[in-house]
């Protein structure tokens, strides 16, 4: 059960925020319930309304609201009896957990799955992240992990913490490529947060108990599902959605030639998300997915954090002044001994292509183009046209 990974919350450490009242929450929970299999008419009434509350009053008379509705929406508004018993029970059931009901309009809601045209009425949401982070990126792809993917997300995750260290991850708990995402983000101190394919009066896989525990305290859970749903294949489909509307960018990993994180990679293409994709070997059965996407030009290729954060324009302003202007580097930078490796085949021989620096220095690729993108932060080298890189006097 979930309430064995509730953890207590310190009020001094919570924001104060706007909240939607109780009868509203309610109405819009109720109103979800309605919606489950009529959600593009349930969101077009309440875009239209505003506000739950009206509509459920007018339930037996909803064109009364909307004039054009549909005999299928006007027949799904007719008996809610039991429903709003069962709509409180369900607030009851999160207040007692700690668990906040955030509603379509509440600004805590993620507001970029809000602009999405199929967004959640209602989520359920345990943890401490803020679901509107400056930066929030998924990271998805096979249940079947290889050791590539698994090498590809501690290089992704470790470049990332010092390219651009407040962003949020996102990923959906299963095995594979999405708890590697988890469980590294957690390593290099990001938030991370799932999301699930049934309530929180739950989790699965129980086999990622600890990790979901470790992310309420950095990071959270997600779900638009109530209490006493099961983990159904269908709702793994529906909650791909929530992971690509919330999202700035969606990182496929690895994918086989079907799964879910390609119905994650459409949706994030639809919802006009930048999509980016890892290459892998031709033929190789992880990679398939990954290497169609790029092929037929759905996801850009990466190869590293820096081609991802500089594809979306991330660098914050102190990188944008050192390769504009050159900025003085600092007189005695502090250098690690890969910076060091790099500082030193420069010295030997100044403005180098990356290629060549790879030689030298016996780096990855990946690895050293971290590494002079944190030099360039220093102020100690300058990229140069071309693909080369200064030496700073």
């Amino acid at each position: 059960m979930i309430e064995h990974l509730h953890l207590s919350c310190n009020p001094k450490n919570r924001k104060a925020f706007t909240m939607i009242d109780r009868t509203e929450q309610r109405n819009m929970l109720m109103l979800s319930r309605i919606g489950f299999y009529h959600l593009a008419g349930i969101l077009e009434v309440y875009r239209r309304v505003g506000e739950a509350t009206p509509i459920i009053a007018q339930h037996r008379n909803i064109r009364t609201l909307i004039p054009d509705a549909s005999q299928r929406l006007v027949e799904a508004f007719q008996d809610l009896s039991g429903l709003q018993k069962w709509a409180d029970a369900e607030l009851d059931w999160a207040e007692t957990h700690g668990i906040e009901v955030l509603c379509l309009g509440d600004e805590r809601y993620p507001r970029r799955l809000s602009e999405c045209c199929d967004a959640p009425l209602v989520l359920f949401y345990q943890g401490t992240a803020n679901l509107n982070a400056a930066h929030v990126v998924s990271v998805v792809g096979t249940r079947r992990a290889t050791l590539y993917g698994q090498d590809l997300i501690r290089r992704f995750m470790n470049d990332l913490r010092t390219l651009c260290p407040d962003t949020l991850i996102v990923s959906g708990l299963a095995y594979g490529i999405d708890i590697n995402a988890h469980r590294m983000a957690l390593e290099n101190g990001f938030e991370t947060i799932a999301v699930l394919a049934h309530g929180l009066d739950t989790l699965y896989p129980n086999a990622h108990r600890d990790t979901a525990k470790q992310m309420l305290i950095q990071g959270g859970l997600l779900t638009e599902y109530a209490t006493n749903t099961n983990a159904d294949k269908l709702n793994f489909v529906r909650r791909n959605r929530i992971v690509a509307g919330m999202s700035d960018a969606c990182v496929v990993v690895e994918s086989a030639s079907h799964g879910g994180a390609l119905i994650t990679a459409r949706l994030s293409n639809e919802y006009n998300r930048d999509v980016f994709a890892f290459p892998g070997a031709v033929g190789a059965t992880a990679s398939e997915g990954c290497n169609h996407l790029i092929r037929d030009n759905k996801a850009m290729l990466i190869t590293s954090a820096f081609d991802f954060v500089n594809a979306m324009g991330w660098q914050d302003n102190m990188l944008n002044r050192a390769r504009n202007e050159g900025i003085e580097r600092q007189l005695f930078p502090e250098l690690s001994n890969e910076e060091q490796l790099v500082v030193t085949a420069l010295q030997q021989e100044n403005d180098q292509q990356i290629n060549l620096l790879a030689v030298k220095t016996n780096l990855p690729i990946a690895r050293l183009t971290a590494l002079l993108f944190t030099l360039e932060m220093k102020g100690v080298v300058k990229a140069l046209a071309g693909g080369s890189y200064h030496l700073l006097g």
